[in-house]
């Protein structure tokens, strides 16, 4: 396992990028690299840094070109581009590291379904990040009579649910303010743990098996049948059957860490993938992570055993 700092992880983002562009932003300087969150390309706009402030352009009147936003999906691809776009559409293509690339363009359709990308608009690569010492804001609030609750955390896209997610499953499989604990992670887009070759580029404790790829309803079942977890991981859980899986497991006495995009719970009994679980009691706490002044707020709720708060 391999922990880096922001600057590093921002170098290896800059990575990605045409060479002109590389030399322009790997000069920049060392706060801005430790604090930036994502590179911005948009063909005919100088390319941005995304900082928690905001976007600061940095190549001042250069302008970004067409050829240059399809040389990093080149970059990123190892020169199967033709593979990166079909990855993309479904908006986004994970590298090594657990950076993401996002990807606009105008979409190649076949029965109403999108295929393909092309003419490429711009691309998001948004840096992967660890931030040690994250959940020991939270961690305590999460159990009761110390044990520890299943947790559902909560916030608007960027905020930073993923980040939260790993130091909690870091902390938890390495027994860091909580009793130590197996833990099964699911990672389908390979951002929590970034594994390369076997091994978690991202620490994510030395308690933890990771399932990378697969689809969440099935790796959630594997972890289970499979690894004996005490404690399963899910970012982003949207569909039906990923509710499914996550109430077997509970059912079978495992702990349950899993986030979803949404400002608040009482929203969440409206989807069928979060209501059934929240309606069921699956979850007794609730994490909303809040961004105010390029500060990220962590409020831990309590929830009675129909989800609601209380």
């Amino acid at each position: 396992m391999s922990s880096q700092s922001g600057g590093a992880r921002f170098q290896q983002a800059a990575a990605l990028l045409p060479p002109a562009l590389r030399r322009i932003v790997q000069n920049l300087p060392a706060t801005v690299q430790e604090e930036a969150e994502e590179l911005r390309l948009r063909v005919g706009r100088p390319l941005a840094v995304t900082l928690p402030g905001g976007e600061m352009p940095v190549t001042g009147e250069r302008i970004v070109t067409a050829e240059e936003v399809l040389l990093v999906l080149e970059i990123a691809s190892r020169g199967s581009i033709h593979t990166a776009l079909e990855q993309v559409r479904h908006g986004f293509l994970t590298v090594a590291g657990g950076h993401r690339i996002g990807v606009c363009g105008s979409g190649v359709l076949r029965e109403g379904r999108v295929q393909n990308l092309k003419s490429i608009s711009s691309v998001n690569i948004r840096i992967a990040k660890e931030v040690r010492g994250a959940a020991r804001q939270v961690l305590e609030n999460l159990k009761e009579n110390g044990a520890l609750m299943s947790t559902l955390i909560l916030s608007p896209p960027g905020c930073g649910k993923t980040t939260l997610l790993r130091d909690l499953v870091r902390c938890i499989s390495d027994g860091e303010g909580t009793e130590p604990m197996r833990v099964g992670l699911v990672d389908e887009r390979g951002e929590i743990a970034a594994m390369e070759n076997g091994l978690p580029q991202m620490d994510v404790g030395r308690r933890t098996d990771v399932l990378e790829g697969c689809p969440r309803e099935e790796a959630l079942m594997m972890l289970l049948r499979g690894m004996n977890p005490q404690v399963l991981a899910v970012d982003e859980i949207t569909a039906e059957a990923d509710a499914g899986a996550l109430s077997a497991a509970a059912g079978c006495g495992v702990i349950l860490l899993a986030t979803t995009h949404s400002t608040k719970v009482t929203e969440l009994f409206d989807r069928q993938s979060c209501g059934r679980l929240l309606e069921r009691g699956v979850f007794r706490r609730a994490v909303y992570i809040t961004f105010d002044r390029g500060k990220r707020n962590y409020i831990v709720q309590r929830l009675d055993e129909e989800g609601k708060p209380c």
